[in-house]
């Protein structure tokens, strides 16, 4: 029995699963690769400099080249480290990722699955990456690591709670958890016509959650060196790399489903799957935001980045919470 017999004799669900997890890697690879060439080459476009220029045209290869670089490189477990947990903390940092593919809505034919519970399910996954980090920085045996470690914990929690407040308003809204609910319920008018505050606040707090600069704590270079992934190398460190550049791609894909419309756009001429153009488009314009905001903005201090959203974020969610509670009730 040959291997084409062997395959055409699997479950079809199976087989589908098998590959949707092949394209669900790959888009992460191609994501990762994508967005840290737009970032160097952003940075320096915005800092009156060229970027990478030396490997292949205008430098496009460069990522290529440092991801073999980095699978060259020999992954050093610290002597004194957890090693077990030590080495199960990148894995935890990349797996989920590839599983919050499942409930995004691409388009209105292109979504794996559509749970009434979508968006709960789509925040639990990404909740995960504070786990990694928190391994990571624990197990590491690395004061700076520890450091990384305990801020990144204080920043995600003190952050969960304004973003998900702003999010409760568009589901008082909806009336419902299904992402493909959601995007439906905006036509004709997008929610940040009508939720503008929610809007903002959700997409600071995407950005705290991904770790991002001014936001950067938990990894800032000039004061813990690297922060909770200081002891990784090799290859570990590129799964916490992988992880956080697609933490970036599910914030921007929630922003858009929740608040943008989703895949709604008008047709595209010669395009048959126009929405999905519209909904990468849109995934990507909040994703060069991100980028511009990183290298615009210094970092902030640790009790700035509490205060503000203690003192601000958190208020303003809860008023404009309870502002839509009362104006979906009237």
């Amino acid at each position: 029995m040959n291997v084409v017999e062997t395959i055409a004799q699997l479950p079809p669900h199976l087989i589908r699963i098998v590959l949707s997890a092949m394209v669900v890697i790959a888009f992460v690879f191609i994501n990762t690769m994508l967005l840290g060439y737009l970032e160097r080459k952003l940075a320096g476009w915005f800092q009156r400099r060229p970027g990478p220029m030396e490997v292949g045209p205008q430098g496009i290869l460069q990522m290529l080249i440092d991801g073999v670089k980095l699978l060259g490189k020999q992954f050093i477990v610290p002597e004194e480290s957890n090693k077990p947990l030590f080495r199960l903390a990148p894995l935890l940092a990349f797996i989920p990722v590839g599983v919050s593919f499942i409930v995004v809505p691409f388009s209105r034919e292109l979504q794996v699955r559509d749970l009434d519970v979508g968006l709960i399910f789509l925040l639990a996954i990404m909740s995960t990456n504070m786990v990694a980090v928190l391994i990571a920085g624990w197990v590491s045996n690395n004061k700076y690591a520890l450091f990384g470690a305990v801020r990144s914990v204080a920043q995600n929690v003190a952050y969960e709670i304004p973003m998900l407040l702003s999010l409760l308003s568009v589901v008082l809204m909806t009336n419902s958890f299904s992402m493909r609910r959601i995007v439906l319920a905006q036509h004709p008018v997008w929610n940040v016509v009508v939720q503008p505050l929610a809007f903002l606040i959700y997409f600071i707090a995407g950005m705290a959650e991904t770790n991002r600069t001014p936001f950067d704590l938990p990894e800032a270079e000039s004061e813990l060196t690297a922060g909770y992934h200081t002891e990784f190398s090799g290859i570990a460190f590129s799964f916490f790399f992988l992880a956080e550049y697609t933490n970036m791609f599910f914030v921007s894909a929630i922003t858009t489903a929740l608040f943008l419309g989703g895949w709604s756009g008008p047709p595209l001429p010669y395009m048959e799957y126009s929405g999905m153009v519209w909904f990468m488009l849109k995934v990507y314009t909040l994703l060069f935001v991100m980028i511009w905001v990183r290298w615009t903005f210094p970092r902030v201090r640790f009790d700035q980045l509490l205060n503000f959203c203690w003192k601000y974020l958190i208020p303003f969610a809860l008023v404009n919470l309870l502002v839509t509670a009362v104006a979906v009730k009237l």
